[in-house]
């Protein structure tokens, strides 16, 4: 009987002040919070009694969420559910000394687990193999293998024919204009060369004939100018 009302006791014990797992609960005793700092996760329920013979309220000072619970006569309780994460100060607009607080933390993120797989077979799989992310490899068939046979006819053109048609081509693609810079010497000689102009020949015609004219007629004098001598 003994064993029994102890293993009782330590379920239904409650340390720190903690009733449940999401239920908290905190006293006002000797105009005093117990306890005065008081950490929980978000979602949580934390109930307030009263023990003093005095009344007792809790209102925030300073919180993501404020409330005000209504005045608690002594074996009075009030409950508040923290769904937002922070710090929530409180006290007693009776007995403005009584003062605590409360730190609300963000439930931790959960994480989706991530949807299994499923990996489709290959083709040529026999459906009986199928199965939620294992396939089974078929057995192998030995088939025999049959070899294809090439006639001797035919003989794969060399890699290299396509790249002599752009050769072909650029061998068959007209010659530059030469320049005059290329031409032959004689070449450039010959166009440098121009033609007599048929006046000049004409004036040095015309003076020769008059200086063989001059040259007689002087020959003609001498000889006229001895004979009278």
């Amino acid at each position: 009987m003994l064993a029994l009302s102890a293993l009782l006791g330590l379920v239904f014990a409650v340390p720190g002040g903690r009733a449940s797992a999401a239920t908290y609960r905190v006293t006002m005793s000797g105009y005093a919070y117990s306890p005065a700092t008081l950490t929980i996760p978000a979602g949580s329920t934390v109930t307030w009694t009263n023990q003093d013979t005095a009344p007792h309220d809790v209102k925030t000072t300073s919180a993501p969420a404020a409330f005000h619970s209504p005045m608690l006569d002594k074996g009075g309780s009030w409950s508040f559910t923290f769904t937002t994460a922070g710090t929530y100060a409180y006290y007693c607009t009776v007995h403005p000394s009584m003062t605590a607080r409360i730190v609300v933390q963000a439930a931790p993120a959960t994480t989706p687990a991530a949807a299994p797989t499923h990996e489709h077979p290959e083709t040529g799989t026999a459906p009986g193999n199928r199965s939620s992310g294992h396939h089974p490899t078929a057995p192998s068939r030995t088939t025999p293998t049959r070899t294809p046979s090439r006639s001797p006819a035919r003989s794969t053109p060399p890699a290299s024919a396509p790249a002599s048609a752009p050769a072909a081509a650029r061998s068959v693609s007209p010659s530059p204009t030469p320049t005059p810079a290329s031409l032959p010497q004689t070449q450039v000689t010959a166009a440098t060369v121009r033609p007599l102009d048929p006046l000049l020949v004409l004036t040095g015609i015309v003076a020769g004939v008059a200086v063989l004219c001059l040259l007689l007629v002087g020959s003609r004098a001498a000889r006229r100018h001895e004979e009278e001598g």
